[in-house]
């Protein structure tokens, strides 16, 4: 297990397997990348880490929704839209 930033470790597949809990403890407090023959396989963070970064994300996908559906309804016409009471017909 080498420490490469304050809050980001490196540990091998095979120390993984035998010090899973001292390392679910490093993931508590920052990122734990997992390598498999030196090569990043996988990251490892708190729970309370990956739903901040999921929600992130679905913020920044929203707010980029939303201005593609602003410039396209500034692009648009009357004739482009259908009534609704005409579609459920």
């Amino acid at each position: 297990m080498i420490t490469i930033k304050e809050d980001t470790t490196l540990v091998g597949v095979s120390e993984l397997r035998g010090g899973i809990d001292k390392i679910l403890k490093k993931a508590q407090t920052g990122v734990v990348v997992i390598e498999k023959r030196h090569k990043p396989a996988a990251v490892l963070m708190s729970n309370e880490e990956y739903e901040h970064m999921k929600n992130i994300v679905e913020t920044a996908e929203d707010i980029v929704l939303g201005y593609l559906a602003c410039e396209r309804f500034k692009g648009s016409k009357e004739g482009d839209y259908i009534d609704i009471e005409e579609l459920l017909k």
